[in-house]
């Protein structure tokens, strides 16, 4: 990922081929400034300032690009991420650069438009890299710090499961704590069972070299609002005994997405040395099957000294977040947000692209909501409705961990969460698909940030100096 930092430069005035932003209403009036000819190689490229066409025009000994955009005055994340794929290795800028505007937020397309995730191809014929230049230098170092965040989140979430398990997970948290100095304390295996036994619980039937295993960072001036951000880091889910289809059980790897994303914006927020006292807590576990799996009626103790009726093993990911949260709500944060690929049915709701959104406080709500918004991260608020909660009750537990009937399972489980967060706390709850089903330009198929920079740039905004 270090490679990102590379495709966008500062222009100097080096030689670079020029890009031409058009949109169909003005093609015809930027066609009547070009030659015969070039019009011609539009022509026969069957060019017509449609968004993510380009063509490719002659111009004497060299040649530049014409590029079709939905506004070229105001340009979006991924307007530019079309050409970063499919253009040959070079050096181009924007020609409107002289006018006074630049790439802005297509910055960030530009560069993950050219990310591939190669770690095991035996062979990488990809073409070099496309550098773009811009004026726009004060934009660089946040384009790319939100570009490498995103690429943070698609190289863990597309790794395989047997290289990205919890021990893998804690090595990140680790380079992560090094990177940013900050501190790393981790709990493992067995040492779960007396202050995490959710987690434990979850985690005990996997392999050994697969143990359960909670990290918690911390970072920051201890005066500061204290942030808390925790990510659900199931790295395979089988659905324990209570096991899934193989068609269900197929993307599985991308189950830690949430603790990607809380990696990844706990990475953003030290490197932006935002003012807060940040606590990133990340449980991470497989849920297996063998001998010692948890059991479809069993009953768990967690942390918050809530007793909890296992009604599904595939319901597994509120549970380790509940051991999580309880401890994040310890610190009497400011705010928490917590990722966490959590349901299919917030998927049947809103489809993959879609994060579902949950909050106690509508402006806080309200002020994620508008962060995705505008910057190409949008999410959708479900609700937690105070009637739903019965659909939790246990006969012989303080609650069950999924309904017995099918309705509202996606905020069925936000409700199941906000039992474990702690009374009057700010909280916000991601339930992301993290993943891509079809490739569109600067977004492959795979791993995807989803909500992650609508909670980065709402968090920057609130803890703005």
């Amino acid at each position: 990922m270090s490679e990102a930092k590379a495709l966008i430069r500062p222009d100097r005035g080096e030689d670079a081929i020029a890009i031409h932003l058009v949109n169909k209403e003005g093609f015809e009036a930027f066609a009547k400034g070009l030659s015969p000819g070039q019009r011609a190689a539009l022509a026969a490229q069957k060019f017509e300032g449609a968004g993510y066409s380009y063509a490719i025009v002659p111009d004497g000994d060299s040649w530049f690009v014409v590029s079709g955009v939905a506004n070229p005055e105001s340009l979006s994340s991924w307007c530019l991420a079309k050409l970063a794929e499919d253009l040959p290795e070079g050096v181009y800028r924007l020609a409107s650069e002289s006018g006074g505007s630049g790439p802005g937020p297509a910055m960030f397309g530009w560069i993950t438009g050219q990310h591939r995730f190669v770690r095991y191809k035996s062979e990488d014929k990809g073409a070099g890299p496309r550098v773009l230049l811009t004026a726009q230098v004060a934009q660089i170092e946040s384009q790319v710090a939100e570009a490498q965040a995103e690429l943070l989140v698609r190289e863990l979430v597309n790794a395989p499961p047997e290289d990205m398990g919890p021990a893998a997970l804690e090595a990140e948290c680790e380079r992560l704590a090094k990177a940013c100095k900050a501190q790393l304390a981790v709990v493992r295996g067995d040492q779960l069972e007396q202050d995490y036994p959710m987690v434990h619980a979850v985690g005990r039937a996997a392999a050994r070299h697969h143990a359960p295993r909670l990290m918690h960072l911390t970072w920051g001036d201890p005066t500061h609002p204290v942030l808390a951000v925790v990510g659900k880091g199931v790295c395979f889910d089988s659905g324990g005994l209570d096991i899934k289809p193989a068609s269900g059980m197929r993307l599985m790897k991308k189950d830690m997405g949430g603790a990607a994303h809380a990696i990844a914006l706990a990475g953003l927020v030290m490197e932006a040395r935002l003012k807060v006292r940040l606590h990133l807590l990340v449980p991470a576990v497989e849920n297996a099957i063998s001998g010692s799996a948890f059991r479809p009626g069993d009953i768990l103790r967690s942390r918050k000294g809530l007793t909890v009726e296992i009604d599904n093993t595939d319901a597994e990911g509120r549970l380790i977040l509940g051991d999580a949260l309880t401890r994040a709500s310890e610190e009497a944060p400011d705010l928490i947000v917590d990722f966490a690929t959590l349901t299919g049915a917030a998927r049947v709701a809103l489809g993959p692209d879609l994060p579902a959104l949950f909050a106690r406080r509508d402006a806080t709500a309200e002020a994620f909501l508008a962060a995705g918004k505008a910057h190409d991260d949008p999410a959708w608020r479900l609700p937690l409705p105070e009637s739903y909660r019965e659909y939790l009750a246990s006969d012989v537990a303080d609650m069950a961990n999924s309904a017995a009937n099918p309705f509202a399972g996606a905020s069925v489980a936000g409700l199941f969460l906000d039992r474990f967060v702690g009374e009057g706390i700010d909280w916000v709850h991601f339930d992301t698909f993290a993943w891509t089903p079809a490739p569109k330009p600067g977004r492959a198929r795979g791993g995807r940030g989803l909500g992650l920079r609508a909670a980065w740039h709402a968090i920057r905004a609130r803890y703005a100096e």
